[in-house]
């Protein structure tokens, strides 16, 4: 992207919001696959301050005004939770909007793009890869105190910012409809990565079932636990801020830490060819539930304890069809840097579902001596 073109965006865009100082300059930040970010600098009385501006994604937000209602209400949320607990820097432990000239959580530019504005954080840094058991142990408790602040959010139910986003059946039937289809005519060449999802069909209705039951309850989650969406401290390593709040909505915590073990156990990039160096870390497991279960374990019930080891598999197996299903659509949802990329995306997260299922054994003994009793992780 331009750089001098994002700065003469961004000069516009930052005159929306309530910010002091002089604009100085802006420059795309992240690796973000669905928003625009970017990071820019204000002169503020002869001190540097820095903001991240985003662009809210309207084709996959369809309602940006329902986003920034979820993220207003989760952040002051957290904020009173914190205070209330004695937290310090306050600022640096949950996402600071700053609002426009007239109060608003955001506005739109005059080509009809919504914008909104963050406080940076300052001296943490998120990761692409969890590179250390340490890391791998602080996101995880950090999404764990994450949920549980949120667990007494306030009535009314947050919007559904993406209707059905973690339902396993709509993203296994849109996989099937997109094989049938075939408007792109790529179904021949992932044929083996197709027969590999109907093969696996018995498990998409396993925690919907649970859920239907009343055996598991929807509660509030993130819905994207990546690394990436945890800054770290660069001092101390302290997983401090939860990011990315876009799809803070109803759910079921079962999915959040699944997502969590996908990218945390995984040794290699989200799209490496090489698919011999696609194999799990159960060490890295390991850190990320006794993480988890430090913050989140007293509020868990029996149920979401139980299915810990089969969520890894569950949704890493989701987000493989999901990848595989837009490569057949056209690669309309994610961005893409070269042909076939959704489709290596898919490859690997199907990789690590067989890797997942061969060490079951071992995840198992993990969580039960994790102290979150004996799991069921095979249904």
């Amino acid at each position: 992207m331009d750089t001098k073109k994002a700065q003469h965006d961004l000069r516009s865009i930052a005159g929306l919001f309530h910010i002091y100082g002089d604009f100085v300059e802006a420059a795309p930040y992240g690796t973000g696959h669905i928003n625009d970010t970017y990071s820019a600098v204000f002169n503020q009385s002869g001190s540097p301050a820095r903001y991240i501006f985003q662009r809210i994604n309207h084709h996959v937000f369809k309602n940006p005004s329902a986003v920034m209602e979820n993220v207003s209400r989760v952040t002051a949320h957290l904020r009173e939770k914190l205070e209330q607990s004695g937290a310090d820097q306050i600022s640096r432990r949950v996402l600071t909007l700053v609002p426009t000239h007239d109060g608003r959580t955001w506005d739109m530019d005059a080509e009809g793009n919504h914008w909104r504005c963050y406080l940076f954080i300052e001296k943490a840094t998120t990761y692409d890869q969890i590179e250390t058991t340490q890391q791998a142990f602080q996101a995880a408790k950090a999404f764990g105190a994450f949920q549980k602040m949120l667990a007494d959010l306030p009535a009314p139910r947050l919007r559904d910012t993406i209707p059905n986003f973690h339902h396993t059946r709509s993203r296994f039937d849109a996989l099937r409809q997109a094989m049938q289809e075939d408007t792109c005519n790529r179904a021949a060449s992932v044929r083996d990565e197709i027969e590999f999802c109907l093969e696996r069909e018995r498990m998409v209705d396993v925690l919907l079932g649970l859920q239907a039951r009343g055996l598991v309850p929807e509660r509030v989650t993130h819905n994207d636990t990546k690394l990436d969406n945890v800054m770290i401290d660069d001092a101390t390593g302290e997983g401090i801020c939860v990011i990315d709040l876009d799809t803070v909505m109803p759910g079921l915590v079962l999915y959040d830490f699944g997502d969590l073990c996908r990218t945390g156990c995984r040794p290699t990039a989200e799209d490496e060819r090489d698919l011999a160096k696609v194999e799990m870390r159960l060490e890295m497991f390991e850190a990320l539930v006794r993480g988890y279960l430090a913050s989140a374990g007293d509020f868990l019930n029996a149920a979401e304890k139980d299915h810990l080891v089969f969520s890894a598999r569950l949704i890493t197996f989701e987000i493989g069809l999901r990848f595989l299903t837009d490569y057949l659509q056209g690669d309309r949802y994610f961005k893409i840097h070269r042909d076939g990329h959704n489709a290596d995306r898919a490859r690997v997260q199907f990789k690590m579902v067989e890797s997942f299922e061969r060490n079951e054994a071992a995840m198992s003994r993990v969580v039960q001596e994790a102290g979150a009793g004996t799991p069921h992780s095979r249904e």
